[in-house]
């Protein structure tokens, strides 16, 4: 692993130097005060890319307690792994097995872990956002449907009942300000360009994944839930005062999603 991080190294400054050139003018790039932090940081998520030690503790809890026959587990990238199952749902008996920022490839490994072994009777995905932004690289919408066909084909393998969910639609509503080093604003009214959510998730192709969910969930008897309708506006976008990103939901948003949430795990329970 470490002669993979070393050649992962090597390659980077590699890309570096074929661009590099006089320049008129000393502006280096911002720096941190912490790069042997930011180093190990890297080193650590290539050795867990999947990040199979998230809920490891957690699941071994699980596992070890009798089984529950109306365990649901929320498994996704940071929509799920934001959303407070708690407070949303009191009382339940729902497990949250979201990460922030992985692809439907990365979901896929860690299915057996945070799924099947945890024995639920029901399993709610929500995945396919961060691969249209090619958060772990370029994909095809094939390899994108082929990852959710296999979590899908696995669980129900499993007796356990799936429901697949549509992804969110995003929204430019919400830029948020650049922000300078030290956590200050760089200019009054300045925005970042890597905010703009529509350029990494174009609307276009969320339409077009969801489109093949709801196709593909009624072909392997699959409950589908249609989430990107109930905050969309007429425009495809994130409807305003729903997320406060143009990305995640907040407290309303999630507000809207929670029943068709509910109204599925309880066809699914049936």
């Amino acid at each position: 692993m470490h002669r993979q991080l070393f050649v992962l190294v090597v390659a980077f400054l590699a890309c570096g130097a074929a661009r590099a050139q006089i320049v008129d003018s000393y502006n280096p790039p911002s720096g941190t005060c912490c790069l042997p932090s930011v180093a190990k940081s890297l080193t650590d998520a290539l050795l867990d890319w999947n990040q199979l030690g998230r809920y490891h503790a957690d699941n071994e809890v699980l596992k070890n307690q009798p089984a529950d026959p109306k365990r649901i587990v929320f498994l996704g990238d940071s929509i799920t792994d934001f959303w407070n199952l708690a407070q949303t749902f009191p009382g339940k008996h729902y497990v949250n097995r979201g990460i922030s920022g992985q692809t439907t490839s990365q979901i896929l490994v860690r299915l057996y872990p945070d799924v099947i072994d945890l024995k639920p009777v029901g399993v709610i995905i929500l995945a396919g956002t961060n691969d249209i932004a090619q958060k772990t690289g370029p994909e095809t919408l094939t390899m994108i449907q082929e990852n959710l066909m296999a979590i899908t084909e696995l669980s129900q393998r499993h007796g356990i009942k799936v429901i697949l969910c549509s992804a969110t639609p995003v929204s430019d509503y919400t830029l948020m300000p650049v922000v300078g080093r030290g956590g200050s604003s760089v200019a009054p009214g300045a925005r970042s360009a890597h905010r703009i959510q529509t350029v990494q998730r174009p609307p276009a192709d969320i339409v077009r994944l969801n489109a093949w969910v709801k196709s593909y969930a009624a072909s392997v008897n699959a409950i589908y839930v249609d989430y990107y309708s109930a905050v969309v506006d007429s425009a495809g976008m994130f409807k305003a005062g729903l997320s406060d990103d143009g990305l995640h939901p907040n407290v309303r948003g999630y507000a809207l999603i929670a029943p068709l949430a509910e109204a599925a795990i309880e066809k699914a329970l049936k």
